[in-house]
């Protein structure tokens, strides 16, 4: 069934909700199956890294506060099972509280930790199998993805959960089976329920409560059309509607060449280190000029980043001011030849060389391939030394990025690094194990299991 506007033909949400329902998983190519499951292992890394933030124990709290329904887990959590949504959305924050998830490159939306997130928590409930919940996300960031294409939020200051709120309302309807009518309510009701202020995300862990909003609201938003719940079905083409809002533009290319290509394969990027994607490429750039330049800290004069997104936010004092601060990266880069995991730490943070290196990174000159930096997030760093010596290097797109490919290789030592943090050191290889084999699983409680 094709829903219809008021001009009598076929609603957007319409058009979509009839391909996200109707597409086989047989039809999904293996290049979505496999990122989806290094998405599963990314989230999972990243929200052991968050499970100790403010916020992820606050969220933990109010969902155990409220109780309810048994349907879904908590990770790193020994505690009962809650309904779905609060389940979903403790662990949606926690993984965003870390900033060391994954983006979509265009607009940086943490679509991979939405989907993620409500796709586990969902399956739990349904007993999806592992290659059920695995198309339910490939579908979900597709959703998202075509959204993230058109619309310009990040442009005018409003948080990407206005994009990523599409995938866990597909990834969960997938899951729960709605029908064409259904689907598209869901995709409608999830047009007109978050708004979100990206600049409060710089300063604040207003990052991961508009993540949790997402999924809370995407979800809600599933549920509410199972439930035949009516919507304005025309929301996102209609005069005053979602995509007018929004400012999207080229708004024909949300319906077209459905199936053609996946975005969950040809758009997200894995955060390889700590901190906002934006800056990764300049990072990358920050230490192959260290190597060529070889030089002591105190021989440096300046360190130039050349970076369509430079914005530099001198001395961070915690894990929320690292994550959007180039300069505090690209000394860390500098200072110690190589930016990890570890410099996010209280004493790299506090540490007077890289603290007097932030002091003499400048931005310079856009470079001329600026552009094509600016859609892949690469970056441009010279280090010039004391003697008048400059040494430049340039990377194109961060590594772990569908630009460059992800490599298992990659995935896998951020998950061994980060999920000991909160997860059992005894179960690590075998959660990591389940997770690489999740395709073939008759369904989600091994994993879960391994995860609490």
């Amino acid at each position: 069934m094709t829903t219809h506007g008021t001009a009598g033909g076929p609603t957007v949400a319409g058009q979509l909700a009839e391909f996200f329902v109707d597409v086989k998983a047989d039809a999904l190519p293996p290049l979505a199956y496999e990122r989806a499951r290094m998405a599963i292992a990314s989230t999972v890394a990243s929200a052991a890294m968050g499970a100790t933030i403010d916020s992820s124990r606050i969220f933990r709290e109010m969902a155990y506060d409220r109780g309810g329904t048994p349907e879904a887990s908590i990770w790193f959590d020994t505690g009962a099972k809650l309904p779905i949504v609060d389940a979903a959305r403790a662990n949606a924050v926690a993984s965003d509280a870390a900033a060391s998830d994954d983006s979509d490159l265009r607009q940086i939306a943490h679509t991979g930790t939405t989907v993620t997130s409500t796709a586990l928590a969902v399956a739990e409930r349904t007993g999806a199998s592992g290659r059920e919940t695995l198309a339910a996300m490939i579908v979900g960031y597709e959703a998202a993805g075509r959204i993230c294409e058109v619309v310009r939020s990040s442009e005018m200051g409003i948080h990407t959960g206005v994009i990523t709120i599409f995938g866990a309302a597909v990834t969960a309807g997938r899951l729960l089976h709605l029908d064409h009518a259904q689907m598209t309510k869901a995709i409608a009701l999830a047009a007109t329920s978050i708004g979100g202020i990206s600049a409060a995300s710089n300063t604040s862990l207003a990052r991961e409560y508009d993540a949790g909003l997402a999924v809370t609201l995407g979800m809600t938003a599933a549920l509410a059309g199972q439930k035949g719940f009516a919507a304005e079905e025309a929301v996102l083409e209609m005069p005053r509607g979602f995509f007018e809002v929004y400012h999207a533009v080229n708004t024909e290319s949300v319906l077209a060449d459905l199936g053609g290509s996946w975005d969950i394969a040809t758009n997200m990027a894995i955060k390889l280190i700590p901190g906002g994607h934006p800056s990764h490429g300049a990072v990358r750039a920050a230490e192959e000029a260290a190597r060529m330049a070889n030089a002591k800290p105190d021989d440096i004069e300046a360190i130039i980043v050349r970076a369509p997104t430079y914005r530099p936010l001198l001395h961070p004092t915690d894990l929320v001011g690292v994550a959007h601060s180039v300069t505090y990266m690209v000394a860390c880069a500098v200072a110690d030849g190589a930016y990890t995991w570890g410099h996010a730490s209280e004493e790299k943070i506090h540490d007077p060389v890289i603290w007097a290196l932030q002091e003499k990174i400048q931005g310079g000159d856009a470079p001329a391939n600026a552009a094509q930096l600016a859609v892949n997030r690469g970056g441009c760093v010279t280090i010039r030394t004391k003697s008048g010596q400059e040494f430049t290097a340039t990377v194109e797109a961060p590594r772990g990025s569908a630009p460059t490919g992800i490599e298992w290789a990659d995935v896998d030592e951020k998950y061994r690094t980060l999920a000991p943090l909160a997860a059992r050191a005894d179960k690590l290889e075998d959660s990591l194990r389940a997770i690489h084999d999740f395709e073939a699983a008759p369904d989600v409680n091994a994993l879960i299991a391994l995860l609490r």
